[in-house]
């Protein structure tokens, strides 16, 4: 049974620059080893995905992940998929090229940031809105209409348009 103590739907993401017992910090870093940081995607709706290469039920969602990403770039959609439980970030790399993944993909080799958020299966999902505030969780893969609803739930709402407020003022 899952542990009591998950994060909910209206915590704040947790950042991925984690301090240690020690006093260090751990850094996600992208497949190039570049910084992953939540603080740079606000403003944006974010789908973090925690996954594995070789997690069967992972496999079958990447491909909708994939799509979704292309679908929903240019709406303000950051996919960063969080890879978990690997050998190596050569192997998610070889993973990523071989299915095309136009998204964000952070090796978390140590699995701080699995601990962080307190995942207990694969996969795992966080849908943050664009104050990083997490919207929705869901333990497992999502279906490709499961995860559109998800997503527009955390997007804004475009805004409205108000006829006949606006005061003209002559000066």
């Amino acid at each position: 049974s899952p542990p009591a103590e998950g994060l909910r739907p209206g915590s704040t993401a947790p950042e991925f620059t984690i301090t240690l017992d020690d006093g260090s910090t751990y850094q996600l870093t992208d497949l190039d080893g570049n910084p992953v940081t939540l603080a740079s995607l606000r403003g944006k709706v974010v789908w973090l995905n925690f996954w594995a290469s070789w997690c069967p039920p992972c496999q079958q969602e990447t491909p909708i992940l994939r799509d979704l990403a292309e679908r929903y770039r240019d709406r303000g959609l950051e996919i960063v998929g969080v890879s978990v439980q690997e050998t190596s970030a050569d192997d998610v790399a070889a993973y990523a090229e071989r299915y095309q993944l136009p998204y964000t993909i952070g090796f978390d080799g140590s699995g701080h940031v699995f601990r962080s958020y307190k995942v207990y299966a694969l996969p795992t999902q966080f849908f943050v809105d664009q104050n990083g505030v997490i919207v929705q969780v869901v333990n497992g893969p999502v279906d490709e209409a499961g995860a559109v609803a998800l997503i527009e739930q955390a997007k804004p709402p475009p805004p409205t348009e108000h006829q006949g407020t606006r005061i003209n003022t002559y000066g």
